[in-house]
C-alpha cells in the first residue's frame, strides 16, 4: 500500500460501524484535497441515511439528498460508477440536478464527487466528497478517494448485518441507537401523521415533507421532529 492507503487504514484503527465511518470522513478531509466528506446509505435507488460526516456541515449536504431525491450518491449508485463534478455551477446551468445543485451553490460548495460502495456484491452507497473550490480530483487524490470508498464497505456491512442482528434481540442495546442515526424513522413517523393530519396518502405526505424541507432551507429530519413534537402544522391546501 501507499503512505495514503496506509494513513487512511490508520485512521480508521480499530473502529467499527458509525465510529469508524465518521474517522474515515474525517480521514478524507485531512488526507485529501476535500473540504467535507459523507458516507451515504441508498436502497431500492433513495437516499436511506448518513452513515458518517466529517461535520455537520457534510452531513447536511448528504441529507440535502434525501430532501430533494436527488444527487451525486444516488447517481453514483445507480450508475455503479464515479460521479466526479469539477465545477458545479457548470452542471447546474446545464440542468443536472436542479434543486440540489443550486442548493448547494448557496452553501458556498463548487465541486462535488462520489464514489460507489459495494457491499456483498451489492452497490449500498456512496463516499461523497465535497469542495468549495472547483478543482478536479485527480492523481493521488483521486486514488485515495478509491480507496477510502472500499474501506466505506466495512462499517457500512458492521451496521448492516451485526448492528441490525443486535438491534432486532434487544432494543435496548447501543447498536440500536447506532442504526437511529443513520434511518429514517422520524420522518417516517411524521410522515404517518401527516397522512392523518392531512388525508393524504403516505406518497404525498413525504413529498409534502420534503418539499417544506427544502422551501424552508432545513433537513427532513429536523422538519419531522417539528411535526411529532407539534411545533409545526403544515396548511392542507
Amino acid at each position: 500500500m501507499t503512505s495514503l492507503e496506509d494513513a487512511l487504514v490508520a485512521a480508521v484503527g480499530v473502529h467499527r460501524g458509525v465510529a469508524a465511518a465518521d474517522l474515515l470522513c474525517l480521514a478524507c478531509v485531512e488526507l485529501l484535497s476535500v473540504d467535507a466528506a459523507a458516507i451515504s446509505l441508498v436502497f431500492d435507488g433513495a437516499h436511506t441515511g448518513t452513515v458518517g460526516a466529517s461535520s455537520d456541515r457534510a452531513r447536511a449536504y448528504d441529507e440535502l439528498q434525501f430532501t430533494v431525491g436527488e444527487g451525486p450518491c444516488l447517481e453514483s449508485v445507480s450508475t455503479h460508477a464515479p460521479v466526479l463534478v469539477i465545477d458545479l455551477a457548470a452542471d447546474v446551468d446545464s440542468g443536472r440536478w436542479p434543486g440540489y445543485g443550486p442548493a448547494l451553490l448557496a452553501h458556498g460548495v463548487g465541486g462535488v464527487y462520489a464514489m460507489p460502495v459495494l457491499v456483498a456484491g451489492e452497490y449500498v452507497g456512496a463516499l461523497d466528497l465535497f469542495r468549495n473550490h472547483r478543482q478536479a480530483l485527480d492523481g493521488e487524490d483521486l486514488s485515495g478517494a478509491f480507496v477510502a470508498a472500499e474501506l466505506a464497505e466495512m462499517p457500512l456491512l458492521d451496521l448492516m448485518a451485526a448492528d441490525l442482528q443486535a438491534a432486532i434481540a434487544d432494543p435496548d442495546a447501543i447498536a440500536w441507537a447506532e442504526l437511529n442515526l443513520i434511518t429514517r424513522a422520524e420522518i417516517s413517523q411524521a410522515t404517518g401523521m401527516l397522512v392523518a393530519q392531512l388525508e393524504v396518502d403516505p406518497a404525498e405526505a413525504l413529498v409534502r415533507l420534503r418539499a417544506h424541507a427544502y422551501a424552508t432551507n432545513r433537513s427532513a429530519t429536523a422538519v419531522a421532529r417539528d411535526i411529532m413534537d407539534r411545533r409545526l402544522r403544515l396548511d392542507p391546501g
